[in-house]
């Protein structure tokens, strides 16, 4: 082991020699782990909502501003005109248009009953849908509240069916518990994967590989002596990461942090090995990072990230389970979130160990050590 021991000094001494390594491993992760969350913000605020009163009752401001003190619409538009409405929307001043049509409130008062138009401006779907749904609450609300002010009494007696939500794990439903946990895998993800890409090319760019080939170190040797040092690299980066998660957003993780640790080194040993991969398919540091940028945007976009992965057809279901970085992810928010065990984890565990010990072996036998 002696070789591997030496390599492994040549390693180290040759990360800490680059000025940007301390920026890369502490400052730039930092700085996205504390952005990046305030950034991915799944609450829809502010959408621009359009009313058009042809009624302008009594019952129709309640409407407009039981909607509007909601805190979810802001007013791109009040008039009588369709016209002007429909303006607003094609010029992207308006995501909603809401018609309250003329005999709104003696058409309730009458005949119990009224029909609403509500035009959506649906280029930005997520928006669109949201805001919908934000704004049909709103109105049933109001629907219910003008109910109980003209039920009579003798109707007191009706069957009524009441629901009483709950939800486990984040009652309060704070998008920053479900985010960062993931934001966190996914800066681990490119700054492990990223750094092992780059080390053997460097060493072809600068011209020592040609030195370490001649030498009597062994393939699973040299493979060994670059996949060590960014394992403690990403175990630094993790560390800072839980540590940020603490201070700036409150998150403690509810299971055991060795839990934690354990995945992490199985997740490294995945990644990690995946990164030495695609550095012994290229030549030079620019093919690396283009290679390495282009399989991170499949991540971050199939990995669970951002939208359920449930929710995708099964063959990008299927091509997401090859990915380690979704189980990662998995892992984090039911140990972090749900306080999940070893044995609730054990077949992730087993599936991202089996997919680096393909990746590994992959690299070491793709690495052409000449003699």
């Amino acid at each position: 082991m002696r070789p591997l021991w030496f390599l492994l000094q040549k390693e180290f001494r040759q990360i800490f020699r680059d000025r940007g390594f301390i920026g890369r491993l502490f400052i730039a992760p930092a700085i996205q782990l504390i952005l990046l969350p305030m950034a991915a913000n799944f609450t829809v605020k502010n959408v621009n909502l359009a009313i058009v009163d042809h009624d302008h009752s009594t019952m129709s401001a309640k409407l407009s501003n039981k909607i509007l003190s909601s805190g979810y619409f802001k007013l791109a538009g009040y008039t009588d005109f369709n016209s002007r409405a429909n303006n607003l929307i094609e010029n992207d001043k308006a995501d909603i248009v809401m018609e309250i049509p003329k005999g709104f409130e003696s058409n309730i008062i009458k005949e119990g009953s009224q029909k609403m138009a509500i035009e959506v401006n649906a280029i930005n779907g997520v928006k669109a849908s949201v805001g919908f749904g934000y704004l049909s609450g709103i109105i049933n609300d109001y629907n219910t509240d003008i109910r109980a002010e003209w039920v009579q009494p003798e109707a007191s007696t009706q069957p009524q069916i009441s629901v009483i939500s709950s939800y486990w794990y984040n009652p309060a439903l704070t998008y920053y518990i479900f985010m960062v946990p993931a934001i966190l895998v996914s800066l681990v993800t490119g700054i492990a994967g990223l750094s092992a890409a780059f080390n053997i090319v460097k060493e072809k760019e600068i011209g020592t590989i040609e030195q370490i080939n001649v030498t009597p170190i062994k393939k699973y040797q040299f493979i060994l002596g670059k996949l060590l040092p960014f394992i403690v690299m990403g175990a630094v980066v993790f560390s800072v990461g839980l540590l940020i998660a603490w201070i700036g957003y409150g998150i403690v993780p509810i299971g055991n942090i060795a839990i934690l640790y354990l995945f992490l080194l199985d997740f490294l040993f995945a990644i990690l090995g995946f990164g030495l991969l695609i550095s012994t398919y290229t030549e030079t540091q620019q093919q690396a990072n283009s290679l390495m940028f282009l399989f991170m945007m499949v991540f971050n976009m199939m990995s669970g990230l951002y939208t359920p992965i449930d929710s995708m057809p099964a063959w990008a279901l299927f091509i997401t389970h090859l990915f380690p970085v979704s189980y990662f992810i998995d892992v984090m928010r039911m140990v972090v979130i749900k306080g999940s065990g070893l044995h609730d984890i054990q077949m992730q565990i087993l599936y991202v160990f089996l997919i680096g010990l393909v990746l590994n072996t992959w690299a070491i036998l793709n690495y052409r050590k000449t003699t």
